[in-house]
């Protein structure tokens, strides 16, 4: 337990150096979470249009919208402020990057997630606060089981894009291969689960698990289901087992980068 302790306050020391070095181009900071809420915003107009036209699409109402963007945007801000290099983690192992985090005396990879903010993460996590508002749920429990699910949420995006970026250790430079599987999650999370059936529903489920991230959540606000939310936490927890055991399997085909790299 002290050892868990001592890694968790070291991952909060990273999390505070990250903070520190973004505010020391604070305008550049403000512009790009400024520009990131911009363009939640817009994209969430097509929903606000739609549901100005129809009432409800399998069982979703706008408030559930309002949720379900909540949950997502929450998950996914908290996710690149605290474990921001997991974006990256697919071009850092092609270019050799790893070397640093090798020579210290530390777990690497919660050295190399927890090292780095994405600094337009703020402004999704500032959308995901003022869409909850319009939820209309502000009793005590709905509030805490948002926040969790928020949490849960996180974990399983920033362990399966640190695991999509893994692919590099095994195919080379598989950075676009991260992206595109990144934004698969992040893409079905943003709509009903409803509106999926058979094989895709079963994917989003198990191998792309946007269902975890998204609907699942939904239904737990809105549930208070317990039992719910003990399936997204088993999902969170196996997302990380795979991610660890996958990452040391990688690191095992690593090959040290040749550039020369002074990180501070």
């Amino acid at each position: 337990m002290q050892r868990v302790y001592a890694e968790v306050r070291f991952a909060g020391h990273l999390v505070r150096l990250s903070l520190a070095s973004n505010m020391e181009y604070r305008a550049s900071f403000i512009t790009q979470a400024v520009g990131m809420f911009i363009n939640n915003g817009i994209y969430f107009v097509f929903w606000l249009l739609f549901f100005d036209r129809f009432k409800e699409i399998r069982g979703y109402q706008i408030e559930q919208i309002f949720l379900l963007f909540a949950i997502v945007a929450l998950g996914y801000g908290l996710g690149h402020t605290f474990a921001g290099n997991a974006a990256r983690l697919a071009w850092l192992i092609a270019q050799g990057r790893l070397d640093y985090y090798l020579t210290l005396p530390r777990p690497v990879l919660p050295h190399l997630l927890f090292s780095y903010m994405e600094p337009s993460a703020a402004g999704d996590l500032t959308c995901g606060l003022v869409w909850y508002v319009f939820t209309g749920r502000f009793d005590a429990l709905s509030i805490l089981l948002f926040l969790v699910c928020s949490v849960l949420a996180a974990v399983i995006f920033m362990s399966f894009r640190a695991l999509s970026g893994c692919l590099s250790f095994f195919i080379g430079n598989a950075s676009r291969w991260s992206s595109f599987l990144s934004n698969t999650l992040l893409t079905f999370s943003l709509y009903p689960m409803g509106l999926f059936q058979g094989v895709i529903r079963l994917i989003l489920f198990t191998l792309v698990p946007a269902a975890f991230v998204g609907a699942v959540p939904v239904e737990v606000v809105e549930t208070h289901s317990l039992t719910l939310l003990g399936g997204i936490a088993g999902a969170a927890a196996v997302s990380v087992v795979v991610l660890v055991l996958v990452f040391r399997l990688g690191l095992r085909r690593y090959e040290s980068g040749s550039a020369l790299n002074v990180n501070i």
